[in-house]
């Protein structure tokens, strides 16, 4: 892609020589035990790879958007860090851009060490992709915001130190209006984290339900303009679809690349499986898949660090590379027979993780229907 240069490539090859130390051998491990242990976290902020773009006056290293896609692609190469890419490039841009200087003095530093992990929390029970109907509300007492409601499906739930409260300071007015976001640190009165929540997939990553009771929280962390926070939500949508995509499309290239080195070493009837033409055409509409999703996710990167808008092809990315990613999973399964089944293969995790890559940051459908009322239907 145009956008590297050698620099790109002293970055990606550090942290990849990180990621062969400090990961892969323990990923079985984290696997079993369904987190990732926070020490990672100190690790990656240490070797400055966490938060990469943040201003240096906040700990970051001020560096473009193209070291994140380089983060993003890398861990992904290993299925390992969904969180990790969530609190660096999804939730950390919403304090440095719509915070106060109080706010990112207070928290920006300890997200690019890994002292600070962060989580948003938008989904309810009863509210998934309406965020417009989301029950959780925040009262004006005194100093404080009151808070109640309860939320779920919330990636780092239970690791993180503040979370990114999506809630309703108004009530009665216009719904997208009233929408605000506060930060709710852990140990907040009335804020209690519940359980890990027990998913098919992306066991290695936190995911939790979390409770507001009464929780008192200081007015003061509020991010950004009071009843502004649907709107935010939607300026920084770009970004998280692309980022999603990114990971999407390097699942599927792993899948790829592991596949083709299957298909070469493993024998059925005195020759490699992938010697019979029925494998090896399938391996060929895979690979031509997984190019063609490159190609348009390195289009939308370049376009997005340009500044363009982006938001009917990044929404068409999401969907088509999440769907792709899904049939990759399937067929390179298939291809690895048996064994495919067996979870000592990689192919195992990588097939049930991939199926949320078809739910998270806006289902296909909602992707094709935000296309859809962009191309002019209702």
């Amino acid at each position: 892609m145009g956008i590297y240069q050698e620099e790109h490539e002293i970055f990606r090859s550090s942290l990849r020589k990180f990621i062969e130390k400090e990961i892969e051998p323990f990923i079985e491990e984290w696997e079993e035990n369904k987190e990732i242990p926070r020490s990672l976290w100190k690790k990656l902020g240490q070797q400055g790879f966490l938060c990469t773009w943040v201003d240096e006056q906040y700990g970051g290293s001020g560096v473009g958007f193209e070291y994140s896609v380089i983060v993003v692609e890398e861990l992904g190469r290993v299925n390992v860090g969904l969180g990790i890419i969530t609190h660096c490039d999804i939730l950390t841009p919403y304090i440095a851009e719509f915070g106060t200087e109080e706010q990112k003095e207070k928290w920006l530093p300890g997200c690019t060490t890994g002292d600070i992990i962060l989580s948003i929390a938008m989904t309810e029970p009863n509210t998934g992709s309406d965020l417009q109907a989301i029950k959780t509300t925040a009262v004006k007492d005194g100093d404080d915001y009151i808070i109640n409601g309860q939320k779920t499906f919330i990636t780092n739930g239970l690791s993180s130190d503040v979370v990114i409260l999506a809630c309703k300071t108004d009530t009665k007015g216009d719904a997208s209006a009233g929408i605000s976001l506060i930060c709710v640190e852990t140990g907040s009165p009335g804020y209690i984290k519940g359980r890990k929540l027990n998913k098919m997939g992306l066991h290695i990553e936190d995911t939790a339900e979390l409770f507001f009771d009464n929780c008192r929280v200081p007015q003061k962390n509020l991010i950004g303009q009071e009843g502004k926070g649907f709107g935010y939500l939607m300026q920084k949508l770009q970004r998280e679809r692309l980022v999603t995509c990114t990971w999407g499309q390097a699942l599927a290239e792993r899948m790829l690349r592991d596949v083709i080195e299957y298909a070469k070493s493993r024998e059925a009837f005195g020759r490699p499986i992938g010697d019979f033409q029925h494998n090896a055409f399938k391996i060929a509409e895979i690979a031509t898949e997984v190019e063609l999703g490159r190609a348009f996710l390195d289009r939308l990167l370049e376009d997005f660090m340009a500044g363009k808008d982006i938001v009917t092809r990044v929404s068409m990315a999401k969907w088509w590379i999440a769907e792709m990613a899904n049939r990759v999973a399937y067929d390179c399964l298939q291809l690895h027979g048996g064994y495919g089944y067996m979870e000592e293969y990689p192919i195992a995790r990588l097939y049930r993780d991939v199926r949320a890559q078809n739910l998270y940051a806006g289902t296909t459908e909602i992707m094709k229907m935000i296309i859809a009322r962009n191309l002019g239907f209702r």
